[in-house]
């Protein structure tokens, strides 16, 4: 899994994981150890039918605890260890969430330490549903699911695809990455709620041909990174991507993959009058090829060499900063290669008529593109520069939004 995934919120948190007895029990082990990566402390409940797909040592080994399992354990049971567990949880995650567990879970049923543990605690709640389809679509199933939606438990999945059972469609449970951002999302504050905001990332590809094409190293880490934050903090995000193979983060409502930067002013031109907020991390190609040939350029027709005529792109952060439906909060992106980028930094402020404006040194070995962590520095109208130190672009994405959000307040 990408790093770019990772919550940074999960450090020295209490997380309960239950695992019921679906063949997606394996899945969970992965998601133990993500937990557990992430800097949380893992405790481990399994239903009896779990031990049948799942050993109990996998689990304890992962996680660096005992794995608790019978609501009668006369050791754990004489502290009331059932009451204690439930007490000291952060979050409440099972995974998977079989129909069974579902039902119970809404019918307050307690017949085994999971279901008990769930009627002992109080915090948030995270299922992951994983069924053969059509038990996923039995109506009965569909109401157990909208009662506990409607509770405040948060799903995440089902997938869909090939089943264990053979057959295909929804009911695969999420993959471990998918559940372990979901998790980050229940623990993280909700500064951004309703808010609608539109994020660019990753680059432009401009055609020379039908294989060829003008374009930059922007892997697309940062916007995506900017964009699994602000959903996980309860932002309706709408992520316009250039050419990435990243996965689309959990919580997004829409993605819009474009190649050009013509295609990419054209899809936020057709969203800006529903937004509050854009930001602009993409990594726009500032030419294009004036003509792009229809077949594949011969190097035994251009010879020694072979000049491109080019063509300015328009600035797409430029017009944003004078549209007539301009945004209540337009954020840029500069990257640079030397220079006094504090004086680079300022012109382009104002240039672009932006509000806030992130920059940084893209030379730099360990910042910029194609890497996992970034050092940028955020510019403001009025205040001075906010310069921050070498982290996660996870990270980085979350100071940002720090400052939209004091901005959107302020």
């Amino acid at each position: 899994m990408d790093p770019v995934w990772w919550p940074d919120n999960l450090e020295r948190k209490q997380i309960l994981l239950g695992v019921s007895g679906g063949i997606a029990a394996y899945k969970a082990a992965e998601l133990c150890r993500l937990l557990v990566r992430c800097g949380a402390t893992v405790r481990v409940m399994m239903t009896v039918a779990a031990r049948r797909f799942v050993g109990q040592t996998t689990f304890a080994a992962l996680s660096g605890h005992p794995v608790s399992s019978d609501l009668f354990d006369p050791v754990q049971e004489a502290q009331i260890g059932h009451i204690q567990l439930a007490d000291t949880a952060e979050l409440l995650i099972v995974a998977p969430a079989t129909a069974n567990v579902l039902a119970k879970l809404r019918h307050g049923v307690a017949d085994d330490l999971l279901t008990t543990v769930y009627l002992a605690y109080a915090g948030p709640v995270l299922l992951a549903p994983a069924m053969n389809i059509r038990m996923w679509e039995h109506p009965a199933t569909r109401e157990n699911v909208e009662d506990l939606v409607g509770r405040g438990h948060r799903i995440v999945g089902p997938g869909s695809g090939e089943l264990a059972c053979g057959h295909h469609g929804a009911g695969r449970m999420a993959e471990p990455h998918q559940i372990l951002e979901a998790a980050g999302a229940c623990l993280a504050g909700q500064d951004l709620a309703g808010r609608r905001i539109l994020i660019s990332a990753g680059p432009t590809h401009e055609p020379v041909d039908p294989v060829r094409f003008v374009g930059n190293r922007s892997s697309g880490r940062m916007g995506f990174a900017l964009a699994a934050e602000a959903a996980s903090r309860g932002a309706e995000v709408i992520l316009v991507a250039g050419p990435s193979a990243l996965e689309t983060p959990h919580g997004i409502i829409e993605r819009v993959d474009v190649t050009t930067a013509q295609q990419m002013s054209a899809a936020i031109e057709e969203r800006l009058p529903r937004l509050e907020v854009v930001i602009m991390a993409a990594a726009v190609a500032d030419y294009r090829p004036t003509v792009t040939a229809e077949t594949k350029l011969k190097k035994e027709a251009s010879g020694e060499r072979l000049t491109l005529e080019l063509t300015r792109n328009e600035d797409i952060l430029a017009a944003l900063g004078r549209h007539v439906r301009r945004p209540r909060l337009l954020v840029g992106f500069a990257a640079e290669t030397g220079g006094d980028l504090d004086a680079l930094a300022g012109a382009k402020l104002q240039a672009k008529g932006c509000d806030l404006l992130v920059a940084n040194d893209v030379l730099a070995s360990d910042a910029g593109f194609e890497v996992e962590t970034n050092r940028v520095v955020i510019y403001g109208r009025e205040c001075p520069p906010e310069r921050l130190p070498l982290m996660s672009k996870r990270g980085v994405a979350g100071c940002i939004l720090d400052r939209v959000v004091r901005s959107l307040d302020g």
